[in-house]
């Protein structure tokens, strides 16, 4: 689906998979935020063949953290041209658990590496300018994306329509996770996409949604 002019979101709507969201920037240089499940990809793939895109066509890959549900298909563009990049200390902390990702990526770490790391701070793609806020909680180095000049936030698994990303996984840690919702609340945003379930768009729903979470969820981390 269209969200905005250059925008486009591949929205997982299955309840008996667990795919994230997957968003892309249509840009000079094409950003595909979070390819999701590899056996699931092909809801993206498809996706984008409706645009009339490939994988070949995309430049570069930004991952808000590196759960195998957002992450694991990076793999399939191994061959392309397409960049990959996360956050230096969501990297830091997979080499922590080599094992691990062996198991859930199917790769050693060492066949595969981000070709730069992201901090917080502006990113700039090819005239496309975001913000990077590292928001840890959800993992170690998760981020989120603020795209200002069309007032789009990209929340990865830290804030979903009337919830909020879990906390018991490896490296989960729910004060974090707060201080990190809190961070964001005063940013100007007009639609916010979150990593799984809906969009949330207009400026007092999404307020909302943020009053929501800390006033009611906040109690339960």
């Amino acid at each position: 689906m269209q969200v905005i002019n250059n925008l486009h979101a591949f929205i997982w709507s299955s309840m008996t998979d667990n795919n994230c969201n997957t968003y892309l920037i249509d840009g000079p240089t094409r950003v595909l935020i979070d390819p999701g499940h590899l056996k699931l990809f092909d809801h993206v793939e498809n996706g984008l063949s409706e645009l009339g895109i490939t994988i070949e066509d995309i430049g570069l890959i930004i991952c808000t953290h590196a759960h195998p549900d957002h992450m694991e298909a990076v793999t399939l563009f191994s061959k392309t041209s397409a960049l990959v990049t996360l956050h230096y200390q969501e990297w830091q902390f997979l080499n922590t658990m080599r094992k691990q990702v062996k198991s859930y990526l199917g790769m050693g770490l060492d066949s595969f590496e981000p070709d730069f790391y992201l901090q917080s701070g502006k990113v700039s793609v090819n005239g496309v300018d975001l913000s990077i806020y590292h928001v840890p909680g959800h993992s170690p180095g998760s981020i989120a994306i603020y795209w200002p000049n069309h007032k789009v936030l990209f929340s990865g698994d830290l804030i979903f329509k009337d919830g909020l990303g879990r906390t018991d996984l490896p490296g989960g840690n729910g004060e974090l996770l707060k201080k990190s919702i809190v961070s964001l609340k005063g940013l100007d945003v007009n639609c916010l996409l979150p990593g799984h379930g809906d969009i949330i768009t207009g400026v007092n729903d999404v307020k909302h949604n943020f009053d929501q979470l800390e006033q009611y969820w906040f109690n339960y981390i």
